[in-house]
């Protein structure tokens, strides 16, 4: 792999220095593929025996980024936070925007080939939003939270609130649904996914639902102190300083 990676690099520069002859749709999907290839040949965190933590966020839109630049998404916001903190981290994102608690419980065998260390789990919005009966809400959360444990993964649970307009009976049953869960399996409970940020024009989109990138950097600001517990519990089960 190194002897064709240095190949490719010198056949690069040649492209780089002619490559107003090459083409620019050429040029720049060459430039693709060779980054790709780069990042694949890059060694894995137990090869440089870093112990790089990974931290699964399994979540709907809110985490996935909806209606922002990659670089403002929840997770890459995270990742930058980790990242000024000196922690040896890597946030992977698995939010699929729309998804609700099924959905979730459905590609969850594909999120753990990942081989997480810890995951936090955002999820149910798009339920209440469907007006979904809670307790499928309540069955698919707590089938997810019993197979990352089983996996031995620790797991963050992050609570979401029911829209206001299908009543207050629907959104005790949707909001004790988290509560109720967090109790059950003794997880941390980050009650309210959009604590700080709901309801505020100024730190949300247009739809009023998603957070802007102001938003988001609240959320993750929020968040923080209880994802470094989360990371600290897997230190501490796996033994690390």
């Amino acid at each position: 792999m190194k002897n064709f990676m240095n190949c490719m690099g010198a056949r690069f520069q040649r492209i780089i220095k002619s490559r107003k002859s090459f083409g620019a749709s050429c040029y720049l999907a060459f430039s693709a593929l060779l980054a790709t290839l780069l990042w694949a040949s890059m060694p894995s965190a137990a090869e440089t025996g870093r112990g790089v933590l990974k931290l699964l966020v399994l979540g709907d839109s809110l985490t996935a980024g909806y209606g922002l630049a990659a670089e403002h998404a929840f997770t890459n916001r995270l990742q930058a936070a980790l990242d000024k903190e000196g922690l040896s981290v890597r946030v992977i994102n698995s939010g699929v925007s729309g998804d609700t608690t099924t959905g979730g419980l459905a590609r969850l065998n594909w999120a753990l080939a990942d081989k997480p260390d810890a995951a936090i789990v955002e999820l149910g919005a798009n339920d209440g939003l469907r007006g979904l009966s809670p307790e499928i809400s309540r069955r698919n959360l707590d089938q997810i939270i019993t197979r990352l444990k089983a996996a031995g993964v620790p797991v963050m649970l992050a609570g979401m609130l029911a829209p206001p307009n299908l009543g207050r009976e629907y959104g005790g049953e949707f909001a004790a649904i988290y509560s109720g869960l967090a109790k059950k399996h003794q997880v941390l409970f980050y009650r309210f996914f959009l604590d700080g940020v709901a309801a505020k024009p100024e730190l949300n989109q247009a739809d009023g639902i998603h957070p802007n990138a102001i938003g988001v950097e609240i959320i993750v600001r929020r968040m923080l102190p209880m994802v470094r517990e989360l990371l600290r519990q897997v230190k501490n089960k796996e033994g690390r300083s």
